[in-house]
């Protein structure tokens, strides 16, 4: 009997993922990554992010409905140092993280991974909308889409390396939502109705900048705001604002402004109008290709530049030391440094990498 290793987060998706995998006859140990304990120790007060006492509880209580071993992991040191921390000095950097996926390629699908491998664990799995299969051309991993389009998780799962996509197992992939409700409410989880974790796990009211005041213990710097080099106000510290920002700008102006990029160099916040938002090519880093053991010299793709936008045909360049070059067909908007590109062929995630440099 194969043994598998289920992350749960004390929701409805790991509590039916784990469900399922005993279904299919897997040898199931259920676990919870302790992550974050709040900048004051105390527990998160919100029930809309993961890492509450209520959500460890409520893992624990599906373990016990299923009967299998539940364990809870300490991941917060390694968490602070990889997520936190990269958050932070990302922000601070004139870029725009996405602290979720620096917490899947760090401590999900590698500290995870590693603890299953002590354990003699043959798998890992997670509640994830997305799926792994066997190229037997090619004798690769490929990570795809999840079948319900509206839940997909692939495009924070780029990241993901040959050797931990054989040992990952996604039981949800090839169902809904609402399927996944369904099976959760007759097998008589409580979590069966429980809204989905929204918001980043560790800014517990949603307000990212006072976390990284309160964090870091900095104070904001106030410098310009320019419009083709033209002073047109005071803004309130780089930190507080992202690319493609119209609200929350304070400055009166015959039209509206948007915020099409940061220079931390001078402490500076470029604003322009709508038209400005839109640019075709970018530079991208540390890219992992999944499909390609060495990729071609150039190909197409459908590039997604956000997890909540479509994705756009493009023209992807390989480069040198990890690196890449996308163009676009069609200039697009807010393309903004920091930020994940996912490259797709139909249903199939080619690779993606970091947003390095939007290029004029």
């Amino acid at each position: 009997m194969k043994k598998v290793l289920v992350g749960m987060s004390g929701g409805v998706d790991s509590a039916v993922a784990a469900a399922l995998l005993k279904d299919q006859g897997y040898e199931v140990v259920g676990t919870t990554l302790k992550l974050w304990d709040g900048l004051s120790n105390d527990e998160p007060k919100t029930t809309k992010s993961c890492c509450s006492l209520e959500d460890v509880e409520d893992a624990r209580a599906t373990a016990f409905k299923l009967n299998i071993p539940f364990y809870v992991l300490n991941m917060k040191k390694l968490f602070e140092e990889k997520v936190i921390h990269h958050f932070i000095d990302s922000y601070k950097e004139g870029n725009t993280p996405n602290p979720c996926i620096e917490c899947n390629r760090f401590v999900k699908f590698q500290a995870m991974y590693e603890k299953a491998q002590v354990l003699g664990m043959d798998y890992i799995a997670t509640g994830h909308y997305a799926r792994v299969e066997l190229d037997d051309t090619t004798g690769r991993y490929l990570l795809k889409k999840g079948v319900d389009s509206k839940k997909d998780q692939s495009y924070v799962l780029y990241m993901l390396k040959q050797d931990q996509l054989k040992k990952i197992l996604f039981p949800l992939g090839g169902l809904t939502k609402t399927e996944v409700r369904k099976i959760a409410g007759s097998k008589g989880f409580r979590v069966s109705e429980k809204p989905d974790s929204q918001d980043i796990c560790f800014v517990e009211d949603g307000r990212y900048s006072d976390f990284i005041e309160k964090y870091s213990e900095d104070e904001r710097k106030v410098g310009d705001f320019l419009k083709r080099g033209k002073v047109m106000g005071k803004h309130k510290g780089i930190i507080n604002y992202t690319i493609g920002q119209r609200k929350g700008l304070g400055i009166a102006h015959g039209e509206p402004l948007y915020v099409i990029d940061k220079n931390v160099e001078n402490n500076t916040v470029v604003l322009g109008s709508s038209e400005e938002r839109y640019r075709k090519s970018f530079i991208v880093s540390d890219m992992n290709y999944i499909t390609y053991e060495v990729p071609p010299t150039e190909f197409k793709a459908k590039a997604k530049i956000r997890y909540s936008v479509a994705e756009h045909d493009a023209t992807v360049i390989p480069m040198k030391e990890s690196r890449a070059k996308v163009i676009f067909d069609r200039p697009q908007r807010d393309i903004a440094p920091g930020q994940i590109v996912v490259l797709y062929r139909g249903e199939v995630v080619l690779g993606g990498g970091i947003i390095e440099k939007v290029e004029i």
